[in-house]
């Protein structure tokens, strides 16, 4: 009888272990570049196949390439912002039905490399719009701007960058044909009303360390804390080396701009930690091949104080550039808001 009891012990212990590992095995399929979907998809509705190259899409904007880490990212976004998420699931999937109908490569579209172009453009549309949540209207240079950015073909004969040369060239047309006083397409002024005020010497340590969070949320111009989370765990579910890079280099630039003495709304909301986060993820967790050089690499270009120009937010803020530290008049600046 003893042997018997003790043989139904072992047995239950290797049951228990053997679910583990089958447990253990299936999150890991969810991490990665997750091949096995591309494989799984093949032979699926188109409708099928273009909502995974979207998502795949959606995370190519933190240089990663998981279909899941892109609907948590999307689930963010509408979670900070419906409006935003809108426009976020418009921008992508007009690049990327755009670069299926002019015959872009295959494999490049469904790893989603013609979609986050469009994304960024779209989200940031949405930003820098001043006209509010649902208007319509912004719905037509989102759609005709996303779409040109899956025309990156073009790009590649004048031998031109197609990393985020599309997003740039597209959102800088866009502000310069448009303006604060534009009836249908309004933005906000490049020089939001205090920007010239004496920045303060006083700093919350907390909305500090709060702001690092927010670095990675930035990169998707969410603001957010709760949303900023969610995006920081789906980079994690991609790559775990990645996270903690966006992490670090959010950390890093946010210090560069305490070195730099930025206005702290800038180090509270994110906005000095995302170019930082960036770099340090393309660099310590993408690029290279991770080792201690390369990540004190990731460091110092996390720490560039060059990461602090270019800043964007959900509120009045510097179009394209931190117009304040500059002596040169913006053609469309104003002390005053819309």
């Amino acid at each position: 009888m003893w042997m018997d009891t003790k043989t139904e012990v072992e047995e239950a212990s290797r049951s228990r272990a053997s679910l583990s590992r089958r447990v253990f095995n299936r999150l890991m399929l969810c991490t990665g570049d997750m091949e096995h979907l591309d494989k799984y998809m093949q032979d699926k509705p188109f409708v099928l196949q273009l909502v995974v190259w979207g998502l795949r899409g959606v995370t190519r904007v933190i240089l990663a390439n998981n279909p899941l880490s892109g609907a948590l990212i999307l689930a963010a976004l509408y979670w900070a912002s419906p409006w935003q998420g809108l426009l976020g699931t418009l921008g992508v999937l007009a690049s990327t039905l755009t670069a299926v109908v002019v015959g872009q490569d295959s494999a490049e579209v469904s790893g989603g490399l013609h979609g986050f172009n469009g994304m960024l453009v779209s989200l940031l549309m949405g930003v820098f719009s001043s006209a509010g949540d649902w208007y319509w209207w912004l719905l037509l240079p989102v759609c005709l701007g996303s779409a040109t950015c899956g025309l990156s073909s073009l790009l590649d004969r004048w031998d031109l960058p197609v990393a985020v040369f599309p997003f740039n060239t597209v959102i800088v047309l866009y502000l310069l044909c448009t303006g604060p006083e534009n009836p249908y397409f309004p933005h906000h002024p490049a020089t939001p009303p205090g920007a010239l005020e004496t920045n303060g010497t006083e700093l919350i340590a907390v909305e500090v360390m709060r702001g690092i969070l927010l670095g990675v949320g930035q990169i998707f111009a969410c603001g957010a804390l709760g949303p900023s989370l969610l995006i920081l765990g789906a980079v994690l579910l991609y790559s775990p080396l990645l996270a903690v890079h966006a992490l670090l280099g959010s950390a890093v630039g946010t210090l560069a701009g305490l070195s730099m003495a930025v206005r702290h709304d800038s180090l509270y909301s994110g906005l000095s930690g995302f170019n930082g986060a960036l770099g340090c993820m393309a660099i310590g967790g993408l690029f290279f091949t991770f080792s201690w050089r390369t990540h004190l690499l990731a460091i110092a270009s996390g720490w560039s104080p060059s990461m602090q120009l270019g800043s964007y937010s959900d509120s009045y803020t510097d179009v394209a550039a931190d117009w304040q530290l500059s002596s040169v008049p913006h053609p469309y600046s104003s002390s005053q808001g819309p």
